[in-house]
């Protein structure tokens, strides 16, 4: 490439040599990969839009209530206990999408990321809809105010909000549960202004991001594109245009041989150009704007057919399959991460086959002594918390194990209902002949029935 072509590499396509924004009109994309990512789509926010909804043995399919520090995941409940799987599997999940991208690109990015979704498959399509495609809209945005203009932009910024007001209150759902979320549409703003305030900022940051800041979010802000750099390499497949086969690009003319011309397949339609949504040139190379969304392939086999030329002119594949025909290679760095992955699911499925149904912390009360009851008989208090991870009600008791001694309860019974704490105090008393010293080494088992469900260690302060 000349220095002319490489310019684009001074600023991202979005922003003019003044560092103006250069707005992006796409049109709509047509063919089997659109079709996919639409399938594919409307799945996943069919899912998002569903799950809070869902209940499983009375609790949400997925909540993630940090107030109160209680997170469910497909009707299991984890508490902050179980914070360690969390932050395992937060990992797990990190470094799967660092794997999938050194292997496949940024496929996350243009199918299953979010703002992707929300901004091609239905801000985007609302404007089609209502404005028409990205030619007519740059017409139109160009062109003089007209009350067609206003009626089209009224009705389609209207939509947005609405939208956007419908994801704040599903991300609400995920946060306090769909049934507070409920309590709180039905009710005044007034009796929860707080709530309410918080609503229409998210909403109103919601419709500025897909309105207005819509790209920019993936070129500007989100690091995961900045992270391409070190992650991606010449191995790496992804979409890719085929500059061997399609440089030098000329229009296609009636009955020319274009390889005798020095030709070559790429016919300077530019559909791909105009199709994508970040705005940029996929003939330019590798790009930090690229979302792997496929829109140019689609483009591009759509104008392949048309002249009767093979497919596959941007397609996905690596760049050492374009540069000398070699195909995929399993690098070092490659199984490394592989690996890693495949080692963090073991260990978090390890993790979850062995979360108990239970979580006891047993104590001694703090700045406690021992109390002397009768000659030979002395006493310690703990405080015991006992949370029940299960679905079912439980009728607890706390037995010393070892050494020989009894076991009074601050309460009639340990009876825990299901997903619930439950705290007290309780008495140990030990008879002067089983103390070693002025501290003595406890086993106490928590049963269920005659089931042994936990075992805790402790110690026993004495004379």
């Amino acid at each position: 490439m000349n220095n002319d072509q490489n310019s684009f590499r001074d600023r991202i396509v979005t922003m003019n040599e003044e560092g103006r924004r250069n707005w992006v009109y796409a049109n709509q994309p047509n063919g089997r990969y659109y079709t996919a990512r639409t399938i594919v789509a409307w799945i996943l926010l069919l899912f998002l839009f569903a799950a809070p909804h869902i209940k499983v043995a009375g609790e949400q399919l997925l909540l993630f209530n940090i107030l109160q520090r209680k997170f469910v995941l497909f009707g299991v409940v984890f508490w902050p206990q179980d914070f360690h799987l969390f932050v395992i599997g937060l990992i797990t999940i990190i470094i799967s999408i660092v794997t999938f991208t050194v292997v496949y690109g940024r496929v996350w990015c243009g199918w299953a990321c979010p703002q992707t979704i929300f901004m091609e498959m239905v801000f985007r399509r609302i404007e089609y809809w209502i404005e028409g495609s990205g030619d007519q809209q740059r017409i139109r945005a160009k062109g003089e105010d007209t009350f067609d203009k206003l009626w089209r932009s009224l009705l389609k910024h209207f939509i947005f909000i609405v939208i956007s007001w419908a994801i704040t209150h599903t991300m609400m759902a995920y946060i306090v549960g769909a049934d507070k979320v409920h309590e709180y549409i039905v009710s005044s703003p007034s009796d929860n202004l707080s709530v309410f305030i918080a609503i229409m900022v998210f909403t109103g940051a919601f419709y500025f991001v897909f309105a207005y800041f819509r790209e920019q979010v993936c070129s500007l802000v989100c690091p995961y594109g900045r992270l391409q750099g070190a992650l991606l390499d010449n191995n790496t497949l992804m979409v890719t245009y085929d500059y061997k086969r399609g440089e030098g690009r000329a229009p296609m003319r009636k009955g020319e041989d274009r390889i005798a011309a020095g030709k070559g397949d790429c016919v300077n339609c530019n559909k791909c150009v105009s199709v994508c949504p970040t705005g940029i040139d996929i003939r330019n190379g590798i790009q930090l704007e690229c979302i792997n969304c496929t829109a140019c392939m689609d483009a591009c086999d759509s104008t392949m057919r048309r002249y009767n030329l093979p497919e596959g002119l941007i397609r996905i594949t690596s760049q050492n399959n374009i540069q000398n025909g070699s195909s995929f290679k399993w690098t070092p760095r490659i199984i490394a991460y592989t690996a890693l992955t495949t080692a963090l699911i073991g260990v978090l499925v390890v993790l979850f086959t062995l979360r108990s149904s239970y979580e006891t912390t047993i104590l001694r009360v703090q700045g406690s002594l021992y109390q002397k009851i009768e000659e030979d008989t002395y006493s310690n208090i703990y405080n015991y918390k006992i949370i029940n991870k299960t679905e079912h009600e439980g009728n607890l008791r706390i037995e010393l194990v070892s050494p020989k001694g009894t076991v009074e309860l601050a309460g009639s019974s340990l009876l825990i209902k299901k997903q619930e704490k439950l705290q007290g105090a309780f008495l140990i008393k030990l008879d002067k002949e089983v103390l070693e010293g002025t501290s003595t080494p406890l086993v106490l088992g928590i049963y269920n029935g005659d089931e042994l469900i936990e075992t805790i260690h402790t110690t026993f302060v004495g004379p």
